[in-house]
């Protein structure tokens, strides 16, 4: 006789939640922000080598995929750093009541996207 129960039924009646998306995103982002590290270590390595190279890497940041891979990047580090902070005030035993999560990680998902457009704009106007 063969049970037809579900494996995980866990899986099939769980609800995201504010806390749930923003500490996998924490995750997430950590990963992008290590990769981009390298890249932009690797491409100061490249510009020490040649006048050549520069231009080629001027070309590629005002390509369109330039611009997103930068706003990406600049959108991930926001992201990560207003999650830490939240994170640090959780540390020192606030933050904890049910509203309070979901505020908080309302505020670490919005600012982040606020702060892209602010970083983007302030850099418009000097470059």
């Amino acid at each position: 006789m063969e049970d037809k129960k579900p494996l995980s039924p866990h899986i099939q009646i769980y609800r995201w939640h504010i806390s749930s998306l923003v500490s996998i995103s924490h995750r997430i982002t950590g990963i992008i922000n290590i990769i981009g590290i390298t890249l932009i270590c690797f491409l100061s390595c490249w510009l020490i080598l040649g006048e050549t190279n520069y231009t080629l890497i001027n070309f590629f940041f005002n390509s369109f995929f330039g611009k997103f891979i930068v706003l990406g990047l600049v959108w991930s580090f926001s992201f990560q750093i207003l999650s830490e902070i939240r994170h640090l005030i959780m540390d020192m035993g606030y933050g904890f009541e049910l509203q309070t999560t979901r505020l908080t990680g309302l505020i670490v998902i919005f600012g982040s996207f606020l702060f892209t457009v602010a970083i983007y704009l302030i850099g418009r106007n000097f470059f």
